[in-house]
């Protein structure tokens, strides 16, 4: 496909959500089917212009990294088939095939209040916020850090799901533990960082840095925690090419941030 898809409308089923890329129509008590369109969005905002196949290529690298990363926590895929869930060749044609896949049946989950944000490198507001206060979301760090380096260890800094239009805010893990309870705040930040640290080590082998990244849980019927909606994509996370990165400035991102 040439044309961005940047709507889906599909007779089949119930469009019950709209994000800024994916909508999500419902199948039945257990699942939904999750389509990633073409639509671009930058800083919480869509932007009227798409890329065309850029939702395919969002959800083979999330189903790429859900699938090496099972081992750590449970996601939202499930075996069923896209093209099985509805009933005609148009609605079949906006779910796309093969490595042009747009589609996924994924569990129903009850999604946290929360994004569970890893930072490996300081840069973006991290660095802003190092140079003025020499922390990052409020965890102290070593001085002499310089824009890019490399943090000692990953940290874990979430921040509030915002509303379509709106832009999330960091929040404390203070604030973390009263939307969630302490309990599930800290599993959700020994997972993010053990799923981050995994797959920067995956990618470094590649060529590829990822600086940092955002992850959604939810839970099921059971409380069992869920990775979903998606992982390490350009979309969530922020890839430099390991061939060009040096300390002291912002490198060149595989990412959507020149938008």
């Amino acid at each position: 496909m040439n044309t961005p898809l940047l709507q889906t409308n599909l007779t089949s089923l119930k469009r019950i959500h709209q994000g800024k890329v994916r909508d999500i129509y419902d199948i039945d008590a257990n699942t939904l089917l999750m389509i990633s369109t073409d639509r671009l969005s930058a800083f919480d905002v869509i932007l009227p212009t798409g890329i065309a196949n850029k939702g395919a290529m969002l959800t083979q690298m999330a189903n790429f990294w859900f699938k090496k990363l099972a081992h750590i926590v449970p996601n939202h895929l499930t075996d069923i088939t896209p093209e099985s869930v509805v009933n005609n060749d148009a609605d079949k044609a906006q779910l796309g095939a093969g490595k042009l896949s747009r589609a996924v049946v994924i569990k129903k989950l009850k999604p946290l209040p929360i994004e569970a944000i890893v930072r490996g490198y300081l840069v973006g507001s991290g660095w802003k916020e190092y140079k003025e206060k020499g922390t990052v979301c409020g965890i102290n760090l070593p001085t002499g850090l310089q824009q890019a380096s490399r943090l000692p260890t990953p940290l874990f800094t979430p921040s509030s799901k915002a509303a379509i239009g709106e832009h999330d805010e960091n929040i404390s893990i203070a604030q973390t533990e009263a939307l969630i309870g302490k309990e599930l705040a800290d599993k959700v930040a020994k997972i993010a960082i053990a799923f981050y640290t995994e797959a920067a080590d995956y990618a470094l082998t590649r060529g590829i840095i990822i600086a940092d990244t955002k992850f959604e849980f939810g839970l099921d019927n059971n409380g069992v925690l869920h990775v979903m909606d998606e992982v390490l994509t350009p979309d969530s996370s922020r890839f430099w090419p390991a061939d060009t990165y040096k300390i002291g400035s912002n490198p060149p991102s595989y990412d959507k941030q020149y938008v």
